[in-house]
């Protein structure tokens, strides 16, 4: 058997396309649309007309402890907002709340920052953050109203948002000091360091 070159495998394929011409329509077809596939999810820039940082979801709950007050979403308007998701018998929480309270009290309000104790007992919470120095506000959400609308399914997570209050990062599990800070430059528009 002799060696098939490129140029006489392109002829026999079209040969073979003549022959079949409705396979070959079929698989150029696939071809094409995977193509274009690619191209789109490659690209990053997903469908025209479907922003590539969604919105997030308005809150509005009670804040932990004063039955008369409520921390929104809408509070924080043309704001940067970190929205951190825990409770108080989440393992990894007790880990992360205490680096978000430094956080906090370092920043002195450049950055705003709610957190959001979702399936929770009151006083479990109110002991929880008080130990671990939270000074920033928080909503108490027992029936995972919030959590439900971010699609928070374990905790914790913690949601950046622009100004704009679109989603710009969003961290599963006990955020680190370096997604920290990469999410604030995200969500600021400030170039990370």
């Amino acid at each position: 058997m002799s060696q098939q070159t490129w140029a006489g495998a392109i002829r026999e394929l079209g040969r073979s396309a003549v022959r079949h011409k409705l396979a070959t329509a079929f698989a150029l077809l696939c071809i094409a649309g995977s193509l274009t596939v690619i191209v789109v999810v490659g690209s990053g820039s997903g469908s025209p007309g479907v922003p590539v940082d969604p919105p997030a979801p308005a809150f509005s709950l009670t804040v932990l402890g004063h039955a008369g007050e409520q921390v929104s979403l809408r509070e924080y308007a043309n704001r940067p907002l970190i929205v951190n998701f825990f409770a108080s018998w989440c393992d990894p929480c007790k880990q992360e709340t205490p680096l978000l309270a430094r956080f906090y009290r370092a920043e002195h309000g450049r950055v705003a920052l709610v957190g959001l104790d979702e399936n929770d007992i009151m006083s479990h919470a109110l002991s929880f953050t008080h130990a671990a120095g939270v000074t920033y506000p928080v909503g108490w959400d027992p029936e995972v109203t919030a959590a439900s609308a971010y699609g928070v399914s374990a905790l914790p997570q913690t949601f950046f948002l622009d100004a704009r209050h679109r989603i710009v990062d969003r961290i599963f599990g006990a955020v680190t000091p370096a997604e920290l800070s990469k999410g604030i430059a995200l969500a600021t528009g400030e170039v990370a360091s």
